[in-house]
């Protein structure tokens, strides 16, 4: 049986690993081509092992290598973007934040995901369709103290989105937003790691209390993330929208 995704190319940022890898196989699944992309290629082809795709190495925050990674696929019809690539960041009190620790969670967070759609979109508007889709997170919507840098750069994610899709909606391309809660996995096992260590309490417990703040009591799962990405690929009428997918961590 097809799908609304077969026979299509999605290009994946930060799509070696974490949410990346996740979403590169759901998208597979679902039938699309996928071009992963990151830092490591060793990381991306083992992410691809066994999917349709291929592997391609670039540093989002930097435009030269955007416009080598755009060059480099100049064959290839990207008609869906993921800008999933984005790093944690420093966890401790805005005032202990270095200058370069911030403009690093930027770089990569937020001036990356305008790098790319400054380099794909122009073919999506030219063939009058195609779909943009990026990672932001629930951290962009309310208070995550001693992640200020990250919280910061998520709720710029939203705003490019929105504004964004104003922009290119009219050329048939749709941008949206997809915004997962804590999502079980390394990342997060070393923020509760992080803040143990700051505040003298046990990992399981810093564990604890973040997700005391979701409906459901848990985390979501990088799985969960990829299923719902594919969703939103496929729900036609949807532009400028933000999606949560928190276990009710934002509830409204």
């Amino acid at each position: 049986m097809t799908t609304p995704l077969a026979g299509r190319t999605a290009l994946v940022t930060g799509g070696g690993n974490g949410l990346g890898r996740a979403m590169s196989r759901a998208l597979s699944a679902a039938g699309a081509r996928v071009v992963a992309v990151g830092r490591k290629r060793g990381t991306l082809e083992e992410a691809l092992d066994g999917l349709d795709g291929r592997a391609a190495t670039c540093d989002v925050s930097d435009p030269d290598s955007v416009a080598a990674l755009a060059g480099e696929l100049a064959g290839e019809e990207i008609s869906i973007l993921v800008n999933n690539a984005g790093v944690a960041g420093p966890v401790k009190p805005l005032l202990e934040i270095e200058p370069a620790e911030w403009d690093e969670v930027f770089d990569i967070n937020v001036r990356g995901v305008y790098l790319m759609c400054r380099a794909f979109l122009p073919q999506m508007i030219e063939r009058g369709s195609g779909d943009v889709v990026n990672v932001a997170s629930v951290s962009g919507k309310r208070p995550l103290l001693r992640r200020t840098p990250y919280c910061a750069s998520k709720t710029a994610v939203i705003g490019l989105t929105t504004t964004l899709a104003g922009e290119v909606g009219p050329h048939g391309v749709t941008v949206n937003s997809l915004s997962p809660g804590p999502v079980e996995g390394p990342r997060m096992a070393r923020n509760f790691r992080l803040e143990a260590e700051r505040s003298g309490i046990t990992e399981d417990a810093a564990e604890q209390e973040f997700v005391s703040r979701a409906l459901l009591q848990r985390m979501v799962t990088e799985h969960e993330v990829g299923q719902a990405l594919v969703a939103m690929l496929q729900m036609r009428g949807m532009c400028g929208a933000d999606i949560d997918l928190s276990a009710g961590m934002v509830a409204r």
